[in-house]
């Protein structure tokens, strides 16, 4: 695998991966902007703006840009996130120049016709209607708020209607200029690419983009914690919990990572284990990490009976807190294996390998080595472990939401206070 940077005039970043036996090549751009970056009057334009990318341009109508890409056996998607909104597309290696150009062309020149817009808005309002049907999301809505209050990091992603509804053309395009510039961008490819070629055809074809920087959003501030009781009629309650991690740049990142994985990211889990295959308390319970460019959010998610959700909420603490301090080699060994696993695997995806370098540049300005992933991995042990986990419970007081109904709601999230400051920091050397 060869790895090459360029980086144009216009501070837009070029990065490829060229794996000589692939036929196939994934490539796509991401931008530096996303939920975070919208004021109170922009929720969801973000979401709305990618939506848009694919409902025609000047020189193409909606439909000719899927026939374009599917006409030669490629397909086209696209995602938002809370810091970045990434176009891609997966082609053979001779139309690599037409997917450079249909990608250039949806984002410099989008025609945001009246109609098709109207049409999209509605698409994304039975959206929402969609997630307010779906526990899981609704949940972690809630969740969003209570550890980012009045902040946009704890709104959704997708809007609401009333949002939605004020967005013209003219507020799609000021947002799109606004935020979409050079040095906030990487056109990223993996697969069978050609890192010159490439170069010469972003170059030309994204030279309309402004050279200056967007503006940087508001900084995070995570929350007081708390509790938040959701009463619906649920078969099931749903659970969840929320500390303040630390940002993608943190040193402890991957000893965290792997605190996270131990404690809940798999099947050889401690709360797998104890949750489930000891108390069949659940059929899905789970930990993760999310990195940010200045906060990080640990989450953890379970579902249950709600009479057995006071007991649920009990182990759970129970289990957190004990992890902190008994973590063994054989764990921590266990979950680097994983993280390597998965980083390697994922060498093996031309689509994976282009969105990795992406994110590398936005959020490191660079391409992290694989030698230098495997090394940070390594590096962990089963102190920094523990004081990466003292560390989480000591950042910030735990943000517990219960979905569900029945009484004991109110009960299982009383128990996260066992998850206490005091404690964690009294385990801290």
């Amino acid at each position: 695998m060869s790895v090459d940077v360029t980086k144009l005039p216009s501070g837009l970043t070029v990065i490829t991966d060229t794996m000589p036996h692939l036929e196939t090549a994934a490539l796509g751009v991401w931008a530096g902007v996303g939920g975070r970056d919208e004021k109170p009057d922009e929720h969801g334009i973000s979401h709305l703006l990618e939506h848009m990318a694919f409902k025609g341009t000047t020189l193409r109508s909606s439909r000719e840009i899927v026939e374009e890409i599917e006409a030669v056996g490629g397909d086209l998607n696209a995602g938002t996130s809370t810091e970045t909104t990434a176009y891609y597309a997966r082609v053979m290696k001779a139309d690599v120049p037409l997917a450079l150009d249909v990608l250039s062309d949806i984002l410099a020149n989008p025609s945001f016709v009246p109609d098709e817009l109207e049409r999209e808005k509605n698409v994304i309002v039975q959206e929402i209607g969609a997630a307010q049907d779906t526990p899981d999301d609704v949940v972690f809505e809630h969740l969003n708020e209570l550890c980012y209050p009045e902040q946009p990091m704890g709104r959704s992603l997708l809007g609401t209607a009333k949002t939605l509804k004020g967005f013209d053309r003219d507020t799609l395009r000021g947002y799109l200029s606004t935020h979409y510039r050079g040095p906030d961008m990487v056109v990223a490819a993996a697969g069978a690419v050609d890192h010159k070629r490439v170069v010469e055809e972003v170059a030309e074809r994204f030279k309309s983009f402004d050279a200056t920087p967007a503006p940087k959003p508001q900084v995070a501030t995570f929350g007081k914690g708390g509790s938040r009781v959701v009463h619906r009629e649920l078969e099931q309650a749903h659970l969840t919990l929320a500390l303040e991690g630390v940002p993608q740049t943190d040193l402890s990142l991957f000893s965290l990572q792997v605190f996270t994985n131990t404690l809940g990211g798999g099947m050889s889990s401690r709360l797998f284990q104890e949750v489930r295959e000891k108390r069949g308390l659940c059929y899905s319970i789970y930990t993760f990490h999310a990195p940010y460019s200045d906060t990080g959010f640990f989450g953890l998610y379970t579902g249950t009976d709600p009479e057995d959700a006071p007991e649920m909420m009990e182990v759970i603490v129970d289990v957190i807190n004990d992890a902190v301090e008994t973590l063994t080699e054989a764990e921590i060994a266990r979950a680097k294996a994983q993280m390597k696993a998965g980083l390697l695997m994922a060498l093996e995806s031309c689509s994976s390998r282009a969105e990795q370098l992406a994110r590398h540049i936005l959020a490191y300005g660079r391409p992290l080595t694989v030698e230098e992933l495997v090394d940070r991995i390594d590096a962990v042990s089963v102190e920094s472990t523990r004081n990466a986990a003292r560390g989480l419970l000591s950042r910030s007081r735990p943000a517990v939401v219960a979905l569900g109904s029945g009484r004991g709601l109110d009960t299982a999230v009383s128990f996260a206070e066992g998850l206490t400051r005091s404690k964690a920091k009294s385990l801290l050397h």
